[in-house]
């Protein structure tokens, strides 16, 4: 199988994230970070820019049931077990609608949690049914395959670095488990706005935090490629998965090519798997 996106230090493929998983080289990728489905699309209403509108963000948004969901959750969870690195670790972004059932999986399979990270919106929408508390955080799960797999944690960058926009971050204090970190500014979306789009600066620390220069960062659910275009600023390889093809046509690979060309030092052909043999889907 073809890479859907070739570049320097990048692999974009089309198609269904657990059957593309299944095919990569055991033990292959250092540091993978999933966004999936959230399974929220119910034909309810939120709020966006003032406005309201409905939730619904495509089929593949729609859940299918409790048993159908944990399934799915389950089985590319159990797909990235496979081709993370014995000291590489996994990053899941989610709500209460999928967060919950993701960590269930991940416990099931046995997977060490190391964090989990309370992702708090300053500039959260409001609630428009004023009947409940209004959803201003998002949970994210960091975890490794094995209790004793020494995992990669870049301590000095998160206590001295510099995060000027974090209200809850103290300068040259531990970083601590919430996180204040606005939703996406504008100048992300100038090639469109996808529904469940990330801030680069939550994936910038994320990749500062937990992986090194030269690794390949694989993000299975990539949508906007905001994981590449991170990687690939802060010196890292990217692969990443997407099942729908106007999300990688419209936004990711027009933003991959926006930051490939500003850095034409991305000279490094990215490589994975045994004895670093190419990869498109390798053997």
């Amino acid at each position: 199988m073809e890479a859907y996106f070739k570049e320097n230090k990048v692999r974009l493929y089309f198609g269904d994230a657990i059957k593309i998983l299944n095919q990569l080289p055991d033990e292959s990728i250092d540091l993978i970070f999933a966004d999936p489905p959230y399974h929220l699309s119910n034909d309810g209403f939120t709020c966006h820019a003032g406005k309201r509108v409905s939730v619904n963000k495509g089929k593949w948004d729609k859940s299918q049931g409790i048993d159908s969901d944990l399934e799915f959750h389950y089985s590319w969870i159990e797909a990235c077990n496979r081709v993370l690195k014995p000291n590489g670790s996994l990053w899941i972004s989610g709500t209460y609608h999928s967060i919950y059932v993701c960590g269930y999986a991940l416990q099931k399979q046995g997977w060490h949690i190391i964090n989990d990270i309370c992702w708090y919106k300053p500039n959260a929408a409001p609630n428009l049914s004023c009947r409940m508390f209004t959803a201003s955080h998002e949970t994210l799960l960091w975890v490794k395959k094995d209790k004793k797999a020494k995992h990669t944690f870049n301590y000095e960058a998160m206590k001295f670095g510099d995060f000027p926009d974090d209200i809850i971050k103290k300068p040259e204090k531990q970083m601590r488990s919430i996180w204040a970190i606005g939703t996406p500014k504008n100048g992300e979306k100038k090639y469109g706005k996808h529904p469940t789009q990330k801030p680069e600066s939550l994936l910038d620390r994320i990749i500062i935090a937990s992986s090194n220069e030269g690794d390949i960062i694989l993000d299975p659910f990539c949508g906007s490629a905001t994981t590449g275009i991170s990687a690939l600023r802060h010196h890292r390889k990217f692969m990443g998965i997407d099942s729908e093809k106007e999300y990688l046509d419209n936004l990711a690979i027009p933003r991959l090519s926006e930051v490939l060309d500003q850095n034409t030092s991305n000279v490094e052909v990215l490589q994975v798997g045994e004895n670093n043999a190419h990869y498109d889907i390798l053997p």
